[in-house]
């Protein structure tokens, strides 16, 4: 059935940043199978994360996939029992599994989406990850993969790591950008081919992310990696008076900030030889 009213506008809503349009389109199209659903589903996840549900996603994004398709066929797969723990209390009745990216626990093509958001740069083996991703997606099927843009497309990110860099030295930006090592998109999309997936589509979109203040980025940023048990008090206090000064232009009067945050998005599909050369932990299913 072909997409057409709200539907046909989701693409266009994510392009414009039109989080919330963005959203009711897919969830509709989701609803009345008027759309690819591995597309749909991965448009409605990336318009959830810019809203601010990142939190909330897996709940929301499995939610609707699973009205969609049966609980029965959405698996989420995490490395992190404490994760898994979280997520089988939020929704108990979809298939949350304890795996590896590099050798995930999955037989082989075997779903018509596969998403992985805001995670392939912190694994190992990234093309191991693709790889898997590859293996466990049908022929004809969608893998979607979420990263952050590299720093210099971060006008809030790249210089507060830039100044963090030159308080506490070069460890602080071999911490801090991890978060943002596969964000050359040419880059990305050449990991795409050496796995085995052939490219169909890439874009980047532009959001905000939102914070009380700017101690409270700071803190997220910090201490959600090693830097601060190797720093001293007096060198993490230098970094938040720093950050003050850098993040001024996207701090509001009432001490909240809003930095601005682009990310890529690059869609791809199997090649059908490479996922047979290739095979799981499970075997190859025909």
């Amino acid at each position: 059935m072909a997409a057409s009213g709200p539907v046909a506008d989701g693409p266009a809503a994510l392009a414009e940043g039109r989080w919330e349009e963005a959203r009711a389109a897919f969830e509709a199209a989701l609803a009345r199978g008027e759309a690819e659903t591995g597309q749909a589903c991965f448009g409605l996840a990336l318009a959830l994360w810019w809203l601010g549900e990142n939190h909330a996603c897996v709940d929301r994004y499995s939610r609707v996939a699973a009205e969609r398709a049966g609980a029965a066929q959405v698996t989420g797969v995490d490395l992190n029992e404490a994760m898994l723990t979280v997520a089988r209390r939020v929704r108990a009745d979809i298939d949350w599994r304890h795996g590896d990216a590099a050798a995930l626990p999955l037989a082989d093509r075997s779903f018509d989406a596969v998403l992985c958001q805001m995670a392939l740069m912190f694994f190992p083996d990234p093309i191991g990850a693709l790889r898997e991703m590859a293996r466990v997606a049908a022929p004809a099927g969608t893998v979607a993969v979420l990263v952050p843009a590299g720093l210099g497309a971060q006008p809030a990110y790249g210089p507060f790591v830039d100044m963090a860099a030159r308080q506490a030295g070069p460890q602080a930006r071999s911490l801090l950008d991890t978060y943002f090592n596969c964000g050359d998109l040419d880059e990305l999309t050449r990991l795409f081919g050496r796995a085995g997936l052939r490219v169909t589509g890439n874009q980047t979109h532009g959001g905000t992310a939102r914070f009380g203040s700017v101690d409270a980025f700071v803190t997220t940023e910090v201490e959600s990696t090693p830097l601060r048990e190797r720093i001293s008090a007096g060198v993490y206090h230098r970094i938040k008076q720093g950050a003050r000064e850098v993040l001024a232009p996207f701090t509001a009067a009432d001490g909240t900030l809003a930095a601005p945050f682009q990310v890529h998005v690059v869609r791809a599909r199997p090649s059908p030889d490479d996922v047979r050369e290739t095979p799981g932990p499970f075997g190859t299913q025909d």
